[in-house]
């Protein structure tokens, strides 16, 4: 049976939810870091430290929506919630008049990510039998990064109809985002709690993490370093522009990023339920330390395209393969936990790794931003060459 065919009705709403947000977050997300540097006047260590808390924000949240989703046995709800609390902070982008204030609506934002992640990522491993796991991620990490370049797409339109208008752009993202609450709230049926085999979990308590074995800790040690070599995506946009990308275009750069990601994520998805996942997350390392250094070395916009295409390669072949890999190793009655953890250890990565790329940027240059980075992914993939016995992880 194709696998596509087999994945439950609910699985594809939820991606089609993922979708219409992205939509709306990456049409603001793509302009961003332009607007605070041309509009509001930032360095590129502000917009490194805007996205670094906002990102580990939506990362660390996840670990508490998780273990609140274990111990109550439901995902749906606090979905909704994290749904909601991004949707309501849109109109904020559009009334900005400061870096502050873009950090509030983005800290706000990312919450809302970071309430919806966890409990959404395990209600998938809920609905996916263990078969076609790999190919249920896969799909909505797909479709919601066809929303990922769609927004970017609508964000150019926009801004030649406007003019370069980012306030009036930014206000179209609010529809997007409506549409993907209104998806969730009436288009996805968890299943019963009973049809689920979970355990006496209580919430929050770190007692839980005794269920977790060495497989688990394993793929949260690699994620996390893996985390500081993926800065966030605003410097491969800042890095477009200083090679003469006018503002206009800037959302282009997320839409070759995420045109390449949405091609790869679910082919990737599906052949990790084939083969070993451990091989393929170090084959999306060693895109990652090409991307780097073809965007350290870049002179011209045609190189940082290449880049940047490498860098959307690179996630097409780890985000999903991540998230498959957690949900094997972690127990099902604490699927949510682990989920919750593992974004944890990568939200502190996160955080750094933003705070860094900003600092060397502007001391030492951008090029050294993304040699920095390769350097981590050299490490994250020596660690996970040296932990390939751990036959958990599909070595």
């Amino acid at each position: 049976m194709n696998p596509a065919r087999a994945i439950a009705r609910s699985i594809w709403m939820l991606g089609f939810v993922s979708l219409f947000m992205d939509v709306s977050s990456e049409l603001i997300h793509s302009l961003l870091p332009v607007f605070m540097v041309s509009s509001l006047g930032a360095t590129a260590l502000a917009v490194g430290v805007v996205e670094g808390i906002a990102e580990s924000t939506a990362l660390i949240v996840k670990v508490f929506s998780g273990a609140i989703s274990d111990y109550l046995g439901r995902r749906k709800f606090l979905a909704v919630i994290g749904y909601g609390l991004g949707a309501a902070s849109k109109p904020l982008f559009a009334l900005a008049l400061t870096v502050n204030w873009v950090l509030a609506a983005r800290f706000i934002d990312r919450i809302g990510k970071g309430i919806r992640g966890a409990p959404r990522d395990a209600l998938v491993a809920d609905l996916a039998p263990a078969g076609i796991r790999g190919a249920a991620y896969g799909l909505r990490q797909a479709l919601d990064t066809v929303g990922a370049f769609l927004g970017p797409l609508l964000g150019v339109l926009l801004m030649l109809l406007w003019a370069g208008d980012f306030r009036k752009v930014f206000w179209y993202a609010t529809i997007p985002a409506a549409i993907a609450v209104l998806l969730l709230v009436f288009g996805v049926k968890e299943p019963r709690s009973g049809s689920i085999a979970r355990g006496p979990v209580a919430s929050m308590q770190w007692k839980t993490l005794s269920d977790m074995g060495s497989a688990y800790w394993f793929v949260v040690a690699v994620g996390g370093v893996f985390t500081l070599a993926r800065f966030s995506e605003a410097f491969l946009i800042l890095r477009a522009q200083q090679q003469g990308l006018a503002d206009a275009y800037a959302p282009l750069v997320m839409v070759l990023m995420n045109v390449v990601y949405a091609l790869v994520a679910y082919p990737m998805g599906r052949l990790a339920d084939r083969m070993s996942r451990v091989t393929l997350l170090g084959a999306g390392l060693i895109a990652l330390i090409v991307a780097d250094l073809v965007l350290a070395l870049a002179q011209g916009l045609a190189a940082v395209a290449l880049g940047v295409a490498l860098w959307g390669l690179h996630m097409g072949m780890t985000q999903g393969m991540l998230a498959a890999m957690v949900a094997d190793t972690a127990p099902a009655h604490v699927r949510g936990t682990g989920f919750g953890f593992f974004n944890l250890a990568s939200g502190v990565a996160m955080l750094i790794a933003s705070v860094l790329a900003g600092l060397l940027w502007d001391t030492l240059g951008s090029a050294i931003t993304f040699y920095a980075g390769a350097l981590f992914a050299v490490a994250a993939l020596s660690m996970l060459m040296l932990g390939s016995r751990w036959r958990g992880l599909g070595c």
